[in-house]
């Protein structure tokens, strides 16, 4: 691996075993997840102006008005989509600059990711290629549909604060699967929604947090 991947100072491997390990004492319980986010080099997802902060529990801008999330809610999104069990098809409503991405391609057989802004698109599809990730499907559209054809999940991962559980994106989910989004405007809480063997879907309130807003529309 290359200078640039490894990292070095505040981005090298030692800073890295430092974030699971705070991962680990603030709840993190699946080995799986922490084990993906110790393969995934956070750094070279933002700006090189912060690489510095990349393994810090914060959210940090990456242009066009959107963040990448802090590690904390990466890895808990991560292990509720998981629920203990191995993933075939995932489906990421928000690609944001490929962190969570990365990290769900660790996790699952097959990722597919959709974004409404094609400029953040064209910066992913490099970390990919940088990072030889093969198992990740893009597309350049409004998150709130999903992608009905490839369908259906085991999990979908919204990456950003929905007023309501878009009906597209239940419809998507597998039995068994587990949708999870952020709902709410200035006040938002995670929410899982599972469906279960004969189609129902139940939905569990779960801890604050904020996201940018899941916009309708392409860009």
């Amino acid at each position: 691996m290359n200078t640039r991947l490894s990292g070095i100072g505040m981005t090298s491997a030692r800073t890295r075993m430092r974030m699971l390990e705070r991962l680990r004492t603030d709840g993190i319980r699946d080995e799986a997840v922490l084990a993906a986010m110790a393969e995934v080099p956070r750094h070279i997802f933002v700006d090189e102006a912060l690489a510095s902060r990349a393994y810090e529990d914060t959210a940090l801008p990456i242009g066009f008005g959107q963040t990448i999330s802090q590690p904390w809610i990466v890895a808990r999104m991560s292990e509720l989509a998981r629920n203990g069990r191995a993933l075939n098809r995932v489906l990421e409503v928000g690609t944001g600059c490929g962190y969570q991405t990365a990290v769900l391609a660790k996790l699952a057989i097959q990722v597919y990711s959709v974004e409404r802004l094609r400029a953040l698109l064209n910066v992913t599809r490099k970390h990919m290629r940088e990072l030889r990730i093969v198992n990740v499907r893009f597309a350049h559209v409004d998150g709130h549909e999903g992608l009905r054809d490839e369908g259906p999940f085991d999990a979908i991962v919204v990456t950003a604060a929905a007023t309501h559980v878009p009906e597209a994106l239940k419809a998507q989910l597998a039995p068994g699967g587990r949708l999870i989004v952020p709902l709410g405007r200035e006040e938002q809480r995670l929410v899982v929604v599972e469906r279960d063997a004969n189609g129902d879907c139940t939905e569990t309130l779960l801890e604050a947090v904020r996201f940018v807003p899941l916009l309708p529309g392409v860009a």
